[in-house]
């Protein structure tokens, strides 16, 4: 189900925004409330309502990766926080103070900030996401930001946009000039995680259906298999998500695939008992790794990756594959290879972008 506030609390600094005006156009029935948030302690905490503010920072930032694994040096549009899923992983709970859906709406200054950075360095290959800090299309259909950084990045000889999502929210995809330019990636899970985790997303089944949809339009496809989750049954089920995926869409048509073993910060696990007691996913065997964040016992990841390998090249055996926040190890033992450092690993993923562009 699409995600339709009930209240809207708007900074007083952006009340003539543009999308502004396109946000309150595709909220007929919402209460409008021109205030900061921190005047409204109330709704710290409460999905149904919509924040559209600035952001006083800067829109253009590197990844937050982890220190002591391999990293992409993805970059990041930082659109907003937060997002009306409610999935139990989400590190995002251990790390913001309110859990509001947040809109940043000044986005001319978004622009200039990527123009600037584009002029700067022409000779650069910029790889941008906007779903680190919410999910990239969750508010697509209210904010209808698509219609305007699709066409942007269309017209930019050396960057590509990837829109991570784990929605079907693809409606405003359809009729723009894209170019190529920009990578359409879900999100994946064993139908298990996505029922009993992954609260308010749609099904495997309605995700791979707008994949297809959006590889109909001649969008590059990408998918992210994390957090894969240790549970009984866990080998059947990914394998039959991958089955799915790929009777669905063409792999020919498909960048990138990622992988990635549960993680978490410590601070995470009392949050995740407190409002996901039902949730099983923090009580496997765990070690701190090198970053300090709780992972699964190397044998067990090894395990999980080589299975999820396995069924992914069975059906497209040239698919880019690699780690998010790997060891160098895991790399080696099973993909067969390991890049010598982030530069490379970026340069490898840089070149899935140019492919057929």
């Amino acid at each position: 189900m699409k995600f339709q506030p009930q209240k809207i609390i708007i900074s007083p600094e952006v009340k003539n925004a543009p999308m502004v005006k396109t946000i309150l156009h595709n909220c007929p029935t919402a209460s409008i409330k021109y205030t900061t948030i921190d005047h409204e302690p109330a709704c710290l905490h409460q999905k149904n309502v919509l924040l559209l503010t600035q952001n006083k920072g800067n829109f253009y930032k590197p990844c937050p990766g982890t220190i002591s694994y391999l990293c992409c040096l993805y970059k990041i549009l930082n659109i907003g926080v937060n997002c009306p899923l409610s999935c139990s992983y989400c590190i995002l709970q251990a790390y913001l103070e309110h859990s509001i859906p947040t809109v940043h709406v000044n986005i001319e200054k978004m622009i200039e900030e990527l123009d600037g950075r584009f002029d700067q360095y022409p000779s650069r290959v910029f790889r941008i996401g906007t779903g680190e800090f919410t999910d990239s299309l969750a508010f697509d259909h209210l904010t209808e930001f698509s219609k305007m950084l699709i066409p942007y990045f269309a017209l930019k000889d050396n960057a590509f946009l990837e829109l991570k999502t784990k929605t079907d929210i693809i409606d405003n995809l359809g009729n723009l000039d894209h170019r190529q330019k920009t990578v359409v990636s879900w999100s994946l899970n064993a139908s298990r995680i996505v029922r009993e985790e992954e609260h308010n997303a749609p099904s495997v089944d309605r995700r791979l259906l707008a994949a297809k949809k959006c590889q109909d339009w001649g969008y590059k496809l990408a998918f992210h298999f994390d957090p894969i989750i240790f549970f009984p049954g866990w080998e059947i089920e990914y394998q039959d998500v991958i089955d799915e995926l790929f009777s669905m869409v063409n792999p020919s048509r498909v960048v990138w695939i990622s992988l990635g073993c549960f993680r978490y910060i410590p601070k995470l696990k009392p949050i995740i008992q407190e409002k996901f007691s039902e949730s099983r996913i923090i009580y496997e065997e765990f070690i701190r790794g090198l970053d300090g964040k709780m992972r699964y016992l190397e044998v067990i990841r090894e395990q999980m990756y080589s299975q999820l390998i396995s069924r992914i090249r069975k059906h497209a055996p040239n698919v880019f594959l690699y780690f998010c926040m790997e060891s160098p190890k895991i790399w080696q033992k099973c993909l067969g290879f390991c890049p010598a450092n982030n530069g490379e690993l970026q340069s490898l993923l840089n070149e899935q972008c140019l492919k057929g562009s």
